[in-house]
């Protein structure tokens, strides 16, 4: 377990305070006067920053003190002077100097470094680490690394979260941003914004998944908001960049739907620095915003280095410190900005947005979990009913049943990046030599190339072709089983393997095989390492789902039931929901 914010005391300076307090007494009162005097002229002529220096250069010798600080590569430069006025200053703790050496690394290697959890790349070690936001020391913390970890309370600086788009771009909106208003859904709603929202890896930044907090809260958190929630993190899986560099890169492309990319006001900065003929606009989301705030935290358990840390810490609270983060486009405590540095020509405020609470621990965890299962490419084979009582119209509509399964089938293709691997069945009863199913397309990449095109358009072709046949019953029981020992048999163990049911009936075939023996062959087969669940979305109004519920438990899937095959598009988002927080057994809509 980490340590906690603790009260730091500067005990490097104790030693010469009391030095001083003897030649006080030996002054006398008046010579105490002009002592104070020119004390106080000191700290206005030298600032806080030179006050420590003075105080501390006296027995400063020997051996060095080395200290390692790693820092979010952005403070490097403003860090740099300062840590060479520092080592110049002759800082002692116990006679000895201490000199600061630091280097920037990505605070998401820090932290996975740190816990283990997560990929790392690079030498993550030092006595101090200073990431971009508290976000990665409450990762640390939530993972218990078995790191000893000091939140000192000190930030160094600080960077509320904006949205940069090309200059040409925002000339034309003329939207009031909010994060309610930037939820991306699956598909385009009427309360979506026109831009595409985009943000950097939020398993690899802090902004990235500060946004997932800051739309997830926008979204809710209950249950019937989960396939919404769903719908956001995939759009922004498609446009997600792998980090800033990358980020940079797209606000630098001209395309005719510019990105509204999340950003940190200093990211932004560094981004108008270096395309100054180009420049990034960039906007503040109304109700307030996450800002990034540098914390100082002391890694070194060492008595000596935690004391050499603190020396370092108080000397970044001079006001030669401020200035040169000022100068970098960060902001102070006080949410002070250098207006020559983060100019009102390119959208940046004076005053500081309303700074939003970080999110809690909790639900980082929770987001990065469904942001992972979200990203792990998907190998689903869907199967559709196509029994007689699949021409049944639809109450309300002209369409018949089938009609509506596969206008929603052919959607819901969309919610799949191009890598996922998907294939195509149908069953009735008596289809393909006496068999209950038959293959439409076989279980492959979307991207493939196949005959006229790629094998996503090749599963739309199929799924319009789908014609229910007039005299066939539901031969349920025998595709399940076909269907999961197909997909056990080509199994991927880097993919989440899959079946989807489209059903409107339950099983109606005398001649196969009997619930029982559908669930113990299930159980024999199936494997915890290879697992294979079943989703089954049955519509219609006299659908017994005890069965289906059955088929679900015995693979850890669910089943879903509606009366109405329109909601068939909500469910699908519902299905997917269900990878966000493991297996559950059914759900009735109806």
């Amino acid at each position: 377990m980490g340590r906690h914010r603790e009260n730091y005391a500067g005990d490097e300076g104790r030693p010469a305070r009391r030095e001083q307090s003897r030649t006080r007494r030996r002054r006398g009162r008046g010579g105490a006067f002009v002592a104070l005097a020119a004390a106080f002229a000191i700290i206005l002529g030298l600032g806080i920053t030179g006050w420590y220096t003075v105080n501390n250069q006296d027995g400063c010798g020997g051996k060095d003190i080395p200290l390692s600080v790693v820092a979010s590569p952005e403070l490097a430069p403003a860090l740099d002077r300062v840590t060479s006025e520092f080592n110049d200053a002759k800082h002692g703790v116990d006679g000895r100097c201490v000199r600061v050496e630091v280097r920037g690394e990505d605070s998401a290697n820090v932290a996975y470094g740190i816990t283990g959890a997560g990929p790392t790349l690079g030498d993550t070690d030092s006595d101090v680490w200073i990431p971009d936001s508290r976000l990665w020391h409450n990762i640390v913390e939530n993972h218990n690394g078995g790191a000893a970890l000091t939140d000192t309370g000190t930030s160094v600086a600080y960077s509320p979260l904006v949205l940069a788009q090309p200059a040409a771009a925002a000339k034309k909106s003329d939207e009031e941003p909010s994060w309610d208003a930037l939820v991306p859904t699956a598909a385009p709603t009427g309360g979506t914004s026109t831009n595409a929202v985009r943000v950097v890896d939020p398993i690899r930044s802090a902004s990235g998944m500060a946004t997932l907090a800051l739309i997830s809260d926008a979204i809710g958190g209950e249950e019937k908001d989960q396939p919404q929630l769903v719908a956001a993190l995939q759009t922004l899986q498609r446009g997600v960049t792998p980090d800033e560099k990358a980020a940079f890169g797209v606000l630098s492309q001209n395309s005719d739907t510019p990105p509204l990319m999340v950003l940190s006001e200093q990211a932004a900065w560094r981004y108008n620095a270096d395309h100054p003929d180009a420049p990034a606009h960039v906007t503040y989301p109304e109700g307030g915003t996450y800002t990034l705030d540098y914390p100082y935290i002391v890694r070194a358990e060492d008595p000596i280095l935690s004391r050499a840390a603190e020396t370092f810490r108080a000397a970044l609270s001079g006001k030669s410190v401020q200035k040169a983060m000022l100068a970098e486009g960060f902001r102070t405590a006080e949410g002070t900005a250098d207006p020559d540095v983060l100019t009102s020509e390119n959208g940046f405020q004076k005053k500081a947005p309303e700074s939003l609470p970080d999110p809690s621990s909790g639900t980082v965890e929770q987001l990065g979990k469904a942001w992972n299962q979200l990203k792990l490419d998907t190998r689903l084979l869907t199967i559709v009913d196509i029994s007689g009582s699949m021409l049944e119209t639809v109450p309300g509509t002209d369409k018949n049943r089938m009609q509506v399964t596969t206008a929603s089938a052919i959607q819901g293709l969309e919610m799949f990046p191009p890598e996922s691997e998907l294939g195509l069945w149908e069953f009735s009863t008596a289809l393909n030599n006496e068999l209950d199913y038959r293959e439409l397309t076989p279980v492959r990449e979307l991207s493939a190339k196949g005959d006229g095109g790629t094998h996503k358009q090749g599963i739309a072709s199929a799924l319009g072709k789908l014609e229910p046949k007039p005299d066939g019953d539901t031969g349920l029981y025998d595709t399940y089983l076909a269907a999961f020992r197909e997909m056990s048999r080509n199994y991927k163990a880097d993919r989440i393997n899959a079946i989807l049911m489209l059903t409107d009936g339950n099983n109606d075939d005398p001649n196969g095989i009997s619930l029982e023996h559908l669930l113990q062959t299930l159980q024999t087969e199936g494997s915890r390492e290879r697992p294979v669940p079943i989703f089954t979305i049955a519509f219609g109004p006299d659908i017994d789902p005890a069965p289906l519920e059955k088929v679900a438990k015995a693979t850890g899937g669910a089943t879903y039931t509606t009366k109405d095959p329109t909601e068939i598009g909500d469910i699908f988002l519902r299905a997917f929901a269900q990878r966000l927080k493991g297996p559950e057994s059914s759900e009735d809509d109806g």
